[in-house]
Protein backbone atom coordinates (compact mmCIF):
# COMPACT_ATOMS: atom_id res chain seq x y z
CA UNK A 1 0.00 0.00 0.00
CA UNK A 2 3.21 2.35 0.97
CA UNK A 3 4.48 1.55 -2.06
CA UNK A 4 1.27 2.58 -4.09
CA UNK A 5 1.01 5.71 -2.53
CA UNK A 6 4.86 6.31 -3.42
CA UNK A 7 4.08 5.64 -7.33
CA UNK A 8 0.91 7.94 -7.62
CA UNK A 9 2.89 10.80 -5.81
CA UNK A 10 5.44 10.15 -7.87
CA UNK A 11 3.07 10.42 -11.02
CA UNK A 12 1.58 13.36 -9.34
CA UNK A 13 4.66 15.16 -9.36
CA UNK A 14 5.03 14.49 -12.98
CA UNK A 15 1.88 15.46 -14.30
CA UNK A 16 2.80 18.87 -12.07
CA UNK A 17 6.37 18.89 -13.47
CA UNK A 18 4.76 18.50 -17.12
CA UNK A 19 2.36 21.65 -16.11
CA UNK A 20 5.12 24.05 -14.56
CA UNK A 21 7.33 23.45 -17.86
CA UNK A 22 4.18 24.06 -20.50
CA UNK A 23 3.86 27.10 -18.33
CA UNK A 24 7.12 28.02 -19.10
CA UNK A 25 7.12 27.80 -22.37
CA UNK A 26 3.69 29.87 -22.72
CA UNK A 27 5.60 32.76 -20.47
CA UNK A 28 8.43 32.48 -23.00
CA UNK A 29 6.41 33.47 -25.68
CA UNK A 30 5.07 36.40 -26.65
CA UNK A 31 1.28 37.45 -26.46
CA UNK A 32 1.09 37.30 -30.18
CA UNK A 33 3.14 34.56 -30.46
CA UNK A 34 0.77 32.98 -27.39
CA UNK A 35 -2.54 33.53 -29.75
CA UNK A 36 -1.60 32.09 -32.96
CA UNK A 37 -0.35 29.13 -31.18
CA UNK A 38 -4.38 29.33 -29.33
CA UNK A 39 -5.52 29.54 -33.08
CA UNK A 40 -3.52 26.45 -34.33
CA UNK A 41 -4.32 24.41 -31.35
CA UNK A 42 -8.04 25.38 -31.98
CA UNK A 43 -7.73 24.19 -35.75
CA UNK A 44 -6.79 20.96 -34.49
CA UNK A 45 -8.98 20.30 -31.64
CA UNK A 46 -11.87 21.66 -34.28
CA UNK A 47 -11.05 19.59 -37.84
CA UNK A 48 -9.00 16.74 -36.77
CA UNK A 49 -9.30 15.72 -32.84
CA UNK A 50 -13.23 16.93 -32.97
CA UNK A 51 -13.06 16.58 -29.08
CA UNK A 52 -16.55 16.71 -27.71
CA UNK A 53 -18.17 17.22 -31.14
CA UNK A 54 -21.44 15.81 -30.77
CA UNK A 55 -22.18 17.16 -27.22
CA UNK A 56 -20.62 20.68 -28.41
CA UNK A 57 -23.27 20.69 -31.67
CA UNK A 58 -25.63 19.39 -29.73
CA UNK A 59 -25.63 22.50 -27.42
CA UNK A 60 -25.00 24.92 -30.07
CA UNK A 61 -28.13 23.56 -31.68
CA UNK A 62 -30.18 24.16 -28.54
CA UNK A 63 -29.08 27.42 -28.26
CA UNK A 64 -28.68 29.00 -31.43
CA UNK A 65 -30.87 26.74 -33.81
CA UNK A 66 -30.97 29.49 -36.65
CA UNK A 67 -27.02 28.88 -37.38
CA UNK A 68 -25.88 26.93 -40.69
CA UNK A 69 -23.32 24.09 -40.68
CA UNK A 70 -20.54 26.66 -41.39
CA UNK A 71 -21.77 28.63 -38.80
CA UNK A 72 -21.55 26.20 -36.27
CA UNK A 73 -18.28 24.83 -36.93
CA UNK A 74 -16.96 28.18 -36.88
CA UNK A 75 -18.30 29.52 -33.90
CA UNK A 76 -16.46 25.60 -32.51
CA UNK A 77 -13.67 26.86 -33.81
CA UNK A 78 -13.29 30.54 -31.94
CA UNK A 79 -14.37 28.56 -28.89
CA UNK A 80 -11.45 26.62 -28.63
CA UNK A 81 -8.83 29.77 -29.33
CA UNK A 82 -11.00 31.06 -26.66
CA UNK A 83 -10.44 28.47 -24.58
CA UNK A 84 -6.27 28.23 -25.26
CA UNK A 85 -6.43 31.83 -25.16
CA UNK A 86 -7.51 31.94 -21.48
CA UNK A 87 -4.25 29.46 -20.91
CA UNK A 88 -1.89 32.01 -22.61
CA UNK A 89 -3.44 34.75 -20.42
CA UNK A 90 -3.58 32.75 -17.34
CA UNK A 91 0.04 32.32 -17.53
CA UNK A 92 0.85 36.05 -18.33
CA UNK A 93 -1.31 37.95 -16.58
CA UNK A 94 0.70 37.73 -12.45
CA UNK A 95 3.94 39.42 -14.44
CA UNK A 96 1.97 41.46 -16.53
CA UNK A 97 -1.17 42.82 -14.28
CA UNK A 98 -0.27 45.30 -11.56
CA UNK A 99 -2.33 47.68 -9.21
CA UNK A 100 -0.13 50.69 -10.95
CA UNK A 101 -0.95 49.46 -14.38
CA UNK A 102 -4.20 47.99 -14.27
CA UNK A 103 -5.75 50.30 -16.74
CA UNK A 104 -3.40 49.25 -19.33
CA UNK A 105 -5.36 45.59 -19.31
CA UNK A 106 -8.85 45.91 -18.15
CA UNK A 107 -11.99 48.37 -18.78
CA UNK A 108 -14.80 48.59 -15.70
CA UNK A 109 -18.38 48.83 -17.02
CA UNK A 110 -21.13 49.26 -14.94
CA UNK A 111 -19.23 48.71 -11.99
CA UNK A 112 -20.52 51.48 -9.75
CA UNK A 113 -23.03 49.69 -7.66
CA UNK A 114 -21.05 46.60 -7.96
CA UNK A 115 -18.60 49.23 -6.10
CA UNK A 116 -21.20 50.75 -3.82
CA UNK A 117 -22.31 47.28 -2.10
CA UNK A 118 -18.39 46.56 -2.08
CA UNK A 119 -17.87 49.59 0.15
CA UNK A 120 -21.01 49.05 2.72
CA UNK A 121 -20.97 47.06 5.49
CA UNK A 122 -23.01 43.80 3.41
CA UNK A 123 -22.38 40.55 2.50
CA UNK A 124 -21.98 40.52 -1.83
CA UNK A 125 -22.49 37.36 -3.68
CA UNK A 126 -21.39 37.87 -6.94
CA UNK A 127 -22.30 35.41 -10.08
CA UNK A 128 -20.77 34.17 -13.31
CA UNK A 129 -20.39 31.29 -15.51
CA UNK A 130 -17.55 29.76 -17.73
CA UNK A 131 -17.75 32.99 -19.96
CA UNK A 132 -14.93 35.07 -20.73
CA UNK A 133 -12.00 34.87 -18.87
CA UNK A 134 -13.33 34.10 -15.35
CA UNK A 135 -10.11 33.41 -13.85
CA UNK A 136 -9.21 37.09 -14.64
CA UNK A 137 -12.12 38.66 -13.30
CA UNK A 138 -11.46 37.57 -10.06
CA UNK A 139 -7.80 38.31 -10.29
CA UNK A 140 -8.74 41.32 -11.52
CA UNK A 141 -10.55 42.34 -8.43
CA UNK A 142 -8.13 41.29 -6.39
CA UNK A 143 -5.51 43.44 -7.52
CA UNK A 144 -8.54 46.33 -7.34
CA UNK A 145 -7.98 45.49 -4.12
CA UNK A 146 -11.36 43.67 -3.22
CA UNK A 147 -10.66 40.35 -2.44
CA UNK A 148 -13.37 37.37 -3.01
CA UNK A 149 -13.96 34.00 -1.79
CA UNK A 150 -14.58 31.55 -4.76
CA UNK A 151 -15.97 27.84 -4.61
CA UNK A 152 -13.55 25.31 -6.48
CA UNK A 153 -13.06 21.57 -6.46
CA UNK A 154 -10.45 20.69 -4.97
CA UNK A 155 -8.26 18.39 -7.37
CA UNK A 156 -6.96 15.16 -6.78
CA UNK A 157 -3.70 15.88 -7.89
CA UNK A 158 -2.13 17.68 -5.04
CA UNK A 159 1.01 19.61 -6.53
CA UNK A 160 -1.44 20.60 -9.65
CA UNK A 161 -4.42 21.68 -7.13
CA UNK A 162 -2.01 23.59 -5.06
CA UNK A 163 -0.07 25.48 -7.80
CA UNK A 164 -3.52 26.45 -9.80
CA UNK A 165 -4.60 27.70 -5.85
CA UNK A 166 -1.64 30.24 -5.61
CA UNK A 167 -2.15 31.88 -8.81
CA UNK A 168 -5.85 32.17 -7.89
CA UNK A 169 -5.38 33.62 -4.34
CA UNK A 170 -2.06 35.43 -5.28
CA UNK A 171 -3.94 39.15 -5.14
CA UNK A 172 -6.33 38.30 -2.50
CA UNK A 173 -9.14 35.42 -4.30
CA UNK A 174 -9.67 32.76 -1.73
CA UNK A 175 -11.08 29.15 -2.48
CA UNK A 176 -13.34 27.56 -0.52
CA UNK A 177 -13.84 23.88 -1.28
CA UNK A 178 -17.18 22.83 -3.06
CA UNK A 179 -17.18 19.20 -1.40
CA UNK A 180 -16.57 20.49 2.25
CA UNK A 181 -17.17 24.22 2.43
CA UNK A 182 -20.80 24.85 2.95
CA UNK A 183 -19.71 25.89 6.51
CA UNK A 184 -17.42 28.09 5.05
CA UNK A 185 -19.38 29.92 2.60
CA UNK A 186 -21.64 30.65 5.42
CA UNK A 187 -18.60 32.14 7.46
CA UNK A 188 -17.83 34.57 4.58
CA UNK A 189 -21.36 35.80 4.35
CA UNK A 190 -22.21 36.17 8.08
CA UNK A 191 -18.72 38.20 8.32
CA UNK A 192 -19.77 40.72 5.20
CA UNK A 193 -17.62 39.08 3.10
CA UNK A 194 -17.89 38.46 -1.20
CA UNK A 195 -18.38 35.22 -2.51
CA UNK A 196 -18.14 34.50 -6.28
CA UNK A 197 -20.12 31.87 -7.43
CA UNK A 198 -19.92 29.77 -11.25
CA UNK A 199 -24.04 29.72 -11.41
CA UNK A 200 -23.66 28.11 -14.58
CA UNK A 201 -23.37 24.02 -13.92
CA UNK A 202 -25.49 21.65 -13.84
CA UNK A 203 -27.33 20.96 -10.39
CA UNK A 204 -28.56 17.42 -10.68
CA UNK A 205 -31.83 16.30 -10.93
CA UNK A 206 -32.79 18.03 -7.66
CA UNK A 207 -31.62 21.31 -8.93
CA UNK A 208 -34.27 23.68 -9.51
CA UNK A 209 -34.70 23.92 -13.21
CA UNK A 210 -34.98 27.26 -15.04
CA UNK A 211 -34.78 28.43 -18.51
CA UNK A 212 -31.00 28.70 -20.25
CA UNK A 213 -31.55 29.84 -24.35
CA UNK A 214 -34.97 28.45 -24.24
CA UNK A 215 -34.56 24.99 -22.46
CA UNK A 216 -34.72 23.65 -18.66
CA UNK A 217 -31.09 23.40 -17.04
CA UNK A 218 -31.07 22.05 -13.27
CA UNK A 219 -29.62 25.36 -11.69
CA UNK A 220 -28.26 25.39 -7.75
CA UNK A 221 -30.67 27.19 -5.60
CA UNK A 222 -28.54 27.93 -2.99
CA UNK A 223 -27.04 31.03 -4.30
CA UNK A 224 -31.20 32.83 -4.03
CA UNK A 225 -31.02 30.80 -0.97
CA UNK A 226 -27.77 33.00 0.60
CA UNK A 227 -29.29 35.87 -1.10
CA UNK A 228 -32.55 36.01 1.07
CA UNK A 229 -30.78 34.49 4.27
CA UNK A 230 -28.07 36.88 4.48
CA UNK A 231 -29.58 40.35 2.68
CA UNK A 232 -27.26 39.85 0.39
CA UNK A 233 -27.30 41.71 -3.26
CA UNK A 234 -26.68 39.68 -6.37
CA UNK A 235 -24.31 41.27 -8.89
CA UNK A 236 -23.72 39.26 -12.24
CA UNK A 237 -20.81 39.77 -13.63
CA UNK A 238 -18.19 39.35 -16.98
CA UNK A 239 -15.09 39.43 -17.54
CA UNK A 240 -14.65 39.34 -21.18
CA UNK A 241 -11.71 39.74 -23.49
CA UNK A 242 -12.11 42.74 -25.39
CA UNK A 243 -9.39 43.04 -28.42
CA UNK A 244 -7.53 40.43 -29.41
CA UNK A 245 -3.65 40.43 -28.93
CA UNK A 246 -3.32 42.95 -25.84
CA UNK A 247 -4.38 40.87 -22.67
CA UNK A 248 -7.48 43.69 -22.42
CA UNK A 249 -10.57 42.90 -20.76
CA UNK A 250 -14.22 44.62 -19.69
CA UNK A 251 -14.93 43.81 -16.66
CA UNK A 252 -18.57 43.90 -17.02
CA UNK A 253 -21.16 44.39 -13.78
CA UNK A 254 -24.22 43.86 -15.76
CA UNK A 255 -26.62 44.21 -13.37
CA UNK A 256 -27.65 43.52 -9.91
CA UNK A 257 -30.39 42.86 -7.84
CA UNK A 258 -30.74 44.18 -3.85
CA UNK A 259 -33.00 41.62 -1.49
CA UNK A 260 -34.05 44.66 0.39
CA UNK A 261 -35.45 45.92 -3.28
CA UNK A 262 -37.09 43.30 -5.47
CA UNK A 263 -38.79 44.21 -8.29
CA UNK A 264 -41.99 43.13 -9.30
CA UNK A 265 -41.94 39.56 -10.33
CA UNK A 266 -39.34 38.72 -8.40
CA UNK A 267 -39.28 37.58 -4.99
CA UNK A 268 -39.11 33.72 -4.88
CA UNK A 269 -36.39 31.27 -5.39
CA UNK A 270 -37.20 30.20 -8.36
CA UNK A 271 -37.15 33.34 -9.72
CA UNK A 272 -34.36 34.99 -8.42
CA UNK A 273 -32.39 32.02 -9.96
CA UNK A 274 -34.56 32.77 -13.18
CA UNK A 275 -33.24 36.41 -13.05
CA UNK A 276 -30.01 35.91 -12.40
CA UNK A 277 -29.93 32.65 -15.39
CA UNK A 278 -31.39 34.66 -17.93
CA UNK A 279 -28.86 37.95 -17.28
CA UNK A 280 -25.64 35.46 -17.87
CA UNK A 281 -27.90 34.26 -21.20
CA UNK A 282 -27.98 37.51 -22.44
CA UNK A 283 -24.09 38.44 -21.90
CA UNK A 284 -23.53 35.10 -23.35
CA UNK A 285 -25.33 36.08 -26.34
CA UNK A 286 -22.65 38.98 -26.91
CA UNK A 287 -19.77 37.16 -27.24
CA UNK A 288 -21.09 33.07 -27.81
CA UNK A 289 -17.13 32.34 -28.75
CA UNK A 290 -15.93 32.76 -25.25
CA UNK A 291 -18.46 30.43 -23.52
CA UNK A 292 -17.71 26.80 -22.64
CA UNK A 293 -20.09 24.79 -24.99
CA UNK A 294 -18.28 21.82 -23.61
CA UNK A 295 -20.05 21.56 -20.51
CA UNK A 296 -23.30 19.39 -20.48
CA UNK A 297 -25.45 22.22 -19.52
CA UNK A 298 -28.53 20.70 -19.92
CA UNK A 299 -28.10 16.58 -19.28
CA UNK A 300 -30.94 16.94 -16.56
CA UNK A 301 -34.55 16.77 -17.58
CA UNK A 302 -37.30 18.03 -15.41
CA UNK A 303 -39.43 15.40 -13.56
CA UNK A 304 -42.86 15.49 -15.23
CA UNK A 305 -45.54 15.60 -12.97
CA UNK A 306 -47.90 12.48 -12.26
CA UNK A 307 -51.53 12.36 -13.57
CA UNK A 308 -53.62 11.90 -10.91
Amino acid sequence: MERMKIVYRARDYLVYLCLRILICVIQGMSLPMGYASAAILARLFTDYLPARQELLRENLGIAFPELTEKQRHTLIFRMWRHLFMMLVEIAHAPRKIRECNWPHNARLVGVRPLLSYLRQNRPVIIVTGHYGNFEMGGFLLGVLGYPTHSVARTLDNRFVNDFIKRFREATGQFLISKNEGYEDILRVLENKGTMAFLADQSAGPKGCFVDFFGQPASTYKAIALLSMQYDAPIVVCASTRDEDGDLFFRMHAAAHLDPRDLPEGIGNIKEITQWYTGQLEERIREYPEQYWWIHNRWKEKPRRASGG
